[in-house]
């Protein structure tokens, strides 16, 4: 892999990684209701799922789900009522000593599993699997290095939106507010799911 075709995938690691999603959306949201520690496994599941997917795709199964629009379909709509659930579920959460009655507490293995079930992550195992692999006698080399580069981003990016939910969290949950801050914030993370849901079936 020359230095312009790497340069092209840190750019794409980058844009993919730290804008807002599903993942990120979470990342923050568990982090401010639960903290910072109770969030780690979500930010360490989606790196995990990821990688597996890309590693499916990279073995075929990306090409298999694009050739079958029925399959395809599925996973969207699993993905988008998914997301709508965990967005029904938080903006219902009004006091951190609610989050694990709106089971808000993400699992290691739901997070691993969302990422079967979100488009982004699909698209962009896709688009890695296209421009970097499909066609190059050296793709098993290229696999070695890519893999690693798109789990550390998908790891910091996720833990960095962790890192801003938990120093948000003393904020929301001050005294003075009796909670309105959170519930607004909830309700804003909520929003940000159903909008990414909304996109991911324009898909």
């Amino acid at each position: 892999m020359n230095s312009a075709e790497l340069t092209a995938l840190l750019v794409l690691c980058t844009a993919s990684s730290f804008t807002p999603g599903p993942n990120t959306t979470l990342s923050t949201a568990l982090a401010a209701n639960l903290g910072f520690k109770r969030s780690l496994r979500f930010v360490c599941a989606v790196p995990v799922g990821w990688g597996l997917l890309f590693s499916l795709c990279a073995g075929g199964v990306g090409a298999v789900v694009v050739a079958l629009p029925p399959l395809r379909l599925g996973i969207q709509a699993v993905g988008i009522a998914y997301l709508l659930w965990l967005a029904f579920k938080l903006a219902r959460s009004n006091a951190l000593a609610q989050a694990d009655e709106a089971q808000l507490n993400v699992t290691f293995l739901q997070g691993v599993l969302l990422q079967f079930f979100n488009i982004k992550a699909w698209m962009l195992a896709l688009t890695v699997v296209a421009g970097w692999l499909a066609g190059h006698e050296d793709a098993l080399a290229r696999f070695a290095v890519i893999l690693p580069l798109m789990l550390a981003f998908g790891f910091f990016s996720n833990l960095l939106y962790a890192l801003i939910g938990s120093l948000l969290r003393h904020w929301l949950s001050g005294p003075d507010n009796t909670y309105q801050r959170l519930r607004w914030f909830n309700r804003l993370m909520a929003g940000v799911l159903v909008a990414t849901a909304a996109w991911m079936a324009t898909f």
